[in-house]
């Protein structure tokens, strides 16, 4: 199973990916570009998702799929050119509203996935995960609402940890890398912020060496209850270590992520720990994922930072048109 997403769309894919497991009968890969790999054949099912319906690079991987011979399925906007193509290539289209910026549009263009990996015997998603899955995105949406103080809202608390630091977001499990991911990229279109994306434990072998850098502090962080401490010689700008935690995380993983929190913590480094919750692999990633947009959203509002627009990428778009 191949999904050609960008962005959003992109994350879909990972979510399904994550949802179906290391033990589906079948590799599920995203394609984030133009060319589709040379091994997809007739009997691949290419999925081709895009809130617009208008995303070229999705477009171009859609029609090669289609020249190659294999089976078809499209998720996006009705009346746009994927819904042209698949019309054209007798694929099935899932049409999709589009509302407000696609990356808002997540849970629309990766629900059809999951049905769809149902109907062929690839996930095991019951409409009863889907509906504690819901459940659960309304209680992280309450724990998060505007007006919960930082204190006992995690996004906000989290927010106000991260800004003016940059951050190293790992994740712990196939769940978590891709809420990782997901975070990193709400973190740039957001709050217009800088975010370093890993998974563990690959960061042990490169990004782990970073702390000993220039942005790391060198010491055991100050004590941010410490209201008299002497803060001139604090830099202005460090390193914060938020690590995705999850259940299925493997047990050196685990280890990994300890010791990683300690190495970042003798160094100066902030560090941040959430866990997944709930018990299928959608509801983990689906509260991971939530938490994520409430934090980079108020990462915004108190950088100032206008949330929606993202005017350097539709200047890229403008210039390549």
């Amino acid at each position: 199973v191949v999904v050609a997403g960008m962005g959003a769309a992109g994350v879909a894919g990972d979510v399904l990916a994550a949802v179906c497991g290391a033990g589906c009968a079948v590799p599920v890969f995203t394609v984030r570009g133009y060319r589709l790999p040379g091994w997809v054949g007739a009997a691949d099912l290419v999925i081709a998702v895009s809130s617009s319906g208008g995303t070229e690079e999705t477009l171009e991987v859609a029609a090669e799929a289609a020249r190659r011979g294999c089976r078809l399925m499209f998720v996006g906007a009705a009346e746009s050119p994927l819904a042209d193509l698949a019309a054209r290539s007798r694929g099935t289209l899932v049409p999709v509203r589009p509302a407000g910026q696609p990356r808002s549009a997540l849970w629309g263009m990766a629900v059809p996935l999951l049905i769809a990996a149902r109907t062929l015997r690839l996930a095991d998603v019951p409409d009863t995960v889907l509906e504690s899955a819901a459940t659960l995105l309304e209680d992280v949406a309450h724990r998060c609402r505007p007006s919960s103080e930082p204190f006992v809202n995690p996004a906000k608390r989290i927010a106000l940890d991260l800004a003016g630091d940059v951050p190293f977001v790992w994740g712990s499990s196939a769940v978590a890398t891709a809420a990782a991911y997901r975070l990193c990229g709400q973190l740039n279109e957001n709050a217009k912020y800088p975010a370093v994306f890993g998974e563990v434990p690959e960061t042990g072998h490169g990004q782990l060496a970073v702390f000993d850098g220039a942005f790391g502090r060198g010491g055991p962080p100050p004590d941010p209850d410490d209201f008299f401490r002497d803060r001139a010689d604090e830099p202005e700008h460090g390193l914060h270590l938020l690590v995705l935690r999850d259940v299925a995380e493997h047990p050196r993983v685990r280890a990994r992520c300890e010791a990683s929190a300690a190495v970042a913590r003798a160094r100066g480094v902030a560090v941040t720990e959430v866990r997944a919750e709930g018990e299928h692999p959608l509801e983990r990633i689906a509260t991971l994922i939530a938490l994520a947009d409430y934090v980079t959203v108020y990462l915004a509002i108190a950088l100032g930072v206008d949330p929606a627009p993202a005017p350097a990428m539709e200047e890229l778009e403008a210039r390549i048109t």
